[in-house]
Protein backbone atom coordinates (compact mmCIF):
# COMPACT_ATOMS: atom_id res chain seq x y z
CA UNK A 1 0.00 0.00 0.00
CA UNK A 2 1.51 3.33 -1.00
CA UNK A 3 0.88 6.86 0.34
CA UNK A 4 -1.84 7.59 -2.25
CA UNK A 5 -3.79 4.49 -1.17
CA UNK A 6 -3.52 5.58 2.46
CA UNK A 7 -4.66 9.12 1.56
CA UNK A 8 -7.65 7.74 -0.33
CA UNK A 9 -8.57 5.53 2.62
CA UNK A 10 -8.35 8.53 4.97
CA UNK A 11 -10.54 10.61 2.62
CA UNK A 12 -13.11 7.82 2.48
CA UNK A 13 -13.30 7.47 6.26
CA UNK A 14 -13.46 11.24 6.86
CA UNK A 15 -16.34 11.71 4.38
CA UNK A 16 -18.42 8.70 5.38
CA UNK A 17 -20.35 7.68 8.46
CA UNK A 18 -17.88 4.86 9.11
CA UNK A 19 -16.51 4.98 12.66
CA UNK A 20 -13.47 2.79 12.08
CA UNK A 21 -11.59 1.11 9.25
CA UNK A 22 -8.73 -1.35 9.73
CA UNK A 23 -6.59 -2.60 6.87
CA UNK A 24 -4.28 -5.48 7.74
CA UNK A 25 -1.63 -7.40 5.80
CA UNK A 26 1.27 -9.63 6.83
CA UNK A 27 3.59 -6.59 6.77
CA UNK A 28 1.52 -3.88 8.45
CA UNK A 29 -1.80 -2.80 9.90
CA UNK A 30 -3.48 0.60 9.58
CA UNK A 31 -6.41 1.66 11.75
CA UNK A 32 -8.29 4.85 10.99
CA UNK A 33 -10.91 5.95 13.50
CA UNK A 34 -13.20 8.95 13.75
CA UNK A 35 -13.96 10.49 17.12
CA UNK A 36 -16.56 13.30 17.33
CA UNK A 37 -16.00 14.18 13.69
CA UNK A 38 -12.20 14.47 13.90
CA UNK A 39 -9.97 12.01 12.10
CA UNK A 40 -7.38 9.99 14.01
CA UNK A 41 -4.73 7.85 12.34
CA UNK A 42 -2.77 5.18 14.18
CA UNK A 43 -0.45 3.06 12.06
CA UNK A 44 0.94 -0.16 13.45
CA UNK A 45 3.89 -1.50 11.50
CA UNK A 46 6.19 -4.49 11.89
CA UNK A 47 9.36 -4.19 14.01
CA UNK A 48 11.83 -2.63 11.49
CA UNK A 49 9.68 0.49 11.13
CA UNK A 50 8.17 0.59 14.63
CA UNK A 51 9.94 3.81 15.67
CA UNK A 52 8.60 5.63 12.61
CA UNK A 53 5.07 4.44 13.36
CA UNK A 54 5.31 5.54 16.98
CA UNK A 55 6.60 8.98 15.89
CA UNK A 56 3.70 9.34 13.44
CA UNK A 57 1.11 8.37 16.04
CA UNK A 58 2.59 10.90 18.49
CA UNK A 59 2.47 13.56 15.80
CA UNK A 60 -1.21 12.88 15.24
CA UNK A 61 -2.01 13.27 18.92
CA UNK A 62 -0.47 16.74 19.01
CA UNK A 63 -2.13 17.81 15.76
CA UNK A 64 -5.77 17.21 16.65
CA UNK A 65 -6.25 20.51 18.51
CA UNK A 66 -4.46 22.85 16.07
CA UNK A 67 -6.93 23.60 13.25
CA UNK A 68 -9.13 25.97 15.28
CA UNK A 69 -7.18 29.22 14.68
CA UNK A 70 -6.60 28.67 10.94
CA UNK A 71 -10.30 27.95 10.42
CA UNK A 72 -11.22 31.34 11.90
CA UNK A 73 -8.79 33.07 9.54
CA UNK A 74 -10.24 31.19 6.59
CA UNK A 75 -13.81 32.22 7.49
CA UNK A 76 -12.93 35.93 7.69
CA UNK A 77 -11.04 35.83 4.37
CA UNK A 78 -13.75 34.73 1.94
CA UNK A 79 -12.01 36.23 -1.09
CA UNK A 80 -8.91 34.09 -0.51
CA UNK A 81 -8.37 30.51 -1.66
CA UNK A 82 -6.88 28.05 0.82
CA UNK A 83 -4.11 25.60 -0.04
CA UNK A 84 -4.68 22.56 2.18
CA UNK A 85 -2.49 19.69 3.23
CA UNK A 86 -3.08 16.56 1.13
CA UNK A 87 -1.61 14.33 3.86
CA UNK A 88 -0.61 13.90 7.47
CA UNK A 89 2.98 14.80 8.33
CA UNK A 90 5.39 17.60 9.22
CA UNK A 91 5.19 20.88 7.26
CA UNK A 92 8.41 22.49 5.95
CA UNK A 93 8.69 25.80 4.09
CA UNK A 94 12.22 25.02 2.80
CA UNK A 95 13.64 22.06 0.87
CA UNK A 96 16.49 21.94 3.43
CA UNK A 97 17.63 24.11 6.36
CA UNK A 98 20.29 25.92 4.31
CA UNK A 99 18.02 26.70 1.32
CA UNK A 100 15.53 29.50 0.67
CA UNK A 101 11.82 29.00 1.37
CA UNK A 102 9.70 27.74 -1.52
CA UNK A 103 7.39 30.77 -1.18
CA UNK A 104 7.13 33.89 0.96
CA UNK A 105 4.25 36.24 1.69
CA UNK A 106 3.66 38.38 -1.39
CA UNK A 107 5.09 35.81 -3.83
CA UNK A 108 3.04 34.91 -6.88
CA UNK A 109 2.43 31.22 -7.44
CA UNK A 110 0.94 29.40 -10.38
CA UNK A 111 -0.97 26.15 -10.41
CA UNK A 112 1.55 23.33 -10.18
CA UNK A 113 4.34 25.33 -8.51
CA UNK A 114 5.85 23.85 -5.34
CA UNK A 115 4.83 25.74 -2.19
CA UNK A 116 6.16 23.49 0.61
CA UNK A 117 7.19 19.98 1.64
CA UNK A 118 5.45 17.57 3.97
CA UNK A 119 7.41 14.77 5.58
CA UNK A 120 5.36 11.64 6.14
CA UNK A 121 7.00 8.50 7.50
CA UNK A 122 10.49 9.69 6.52
CA UNK A 123 9.41 10.52 2.95
CA UNK A 124 9.53 14.15 1.81
CA UNK A 125 6.62 15.07 -0.46
CA UNK A 126 6.64 18.27 -2.52
CA UNK A 127 3.25 19.99 -2.30
CA UNK A 128 2.09 21.87 -5.38
CA UNK A 129 -0.34 24.78 -5.51
CA UNK A 130 -3.67 23.98 -7.08
CA UNK A 131 -4.41 27.68 -7.72
CA UNK A 132 -2.63 30.69 -9.19
CA UNK A 133 -2.32 33.91 -7.21
CA UNK A 134 -0.39 35.74 -4.51
CA UNK A 135 0.52 34.17 -1.14
CA UNK A 136 -1.25 36.28 1.50
CA UNK A 137 -0.70 34.36 4.73
CA UNK A 138 0.96 31.28 6.22
CA UNK A 139 -1.45 29.33 8.42
CA UNK A 140 1.12 26.85 9.74
CA UNK A 141 4.54 27.39 11.33
CA UNK A 142 7.62 25.80 9.79
CA UNK A 143 8.40 22.28 11.10
CA UNK A 144 4.89 21.94 12.59
CA UNK A 145 2.79 18.78 12.40
CA UNK A 146 -0.18 18.98 10.05
CA UNK A 147 -3.15 16.74 9.43
CA UNK A 148 -5.02 15.79 6.31
CA UNK A 149 -6.98 18.70 4.77
CA UNK A 150 -5.54 21.27 7.23
CA UNK A 151 -5.23 24.79 5.72
CA UNK A 152 -1.58 25.73 5.01
CA UNK A 153 -1.69 28.99 3.01
CA UNK A 154 -4.11 31.70 1.98
CA UNK A 155 -3.82 32.75 -1.69
CA UNK A 156 -5.35 35.84 -3.32
CA UNK A 157 -6.40 34.58 -6.76
CA UNK A 158 -7.03 38.06 -8.21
Amino acid sequence: MDIKDIQNLIKFVSKSDVAEVTYKTDEFEISIKTNNGSLMYAPEVSRPIQTVANHQATTMTTVTSQPEAPQQEEDTSNKYVTIKSPMIGTFYRKPSPDKEAFVNIGDTVSAGSIVCMIEAMKLFNEIESEVSGKIVKFLVDDASPVEFDQPLFLVDPS
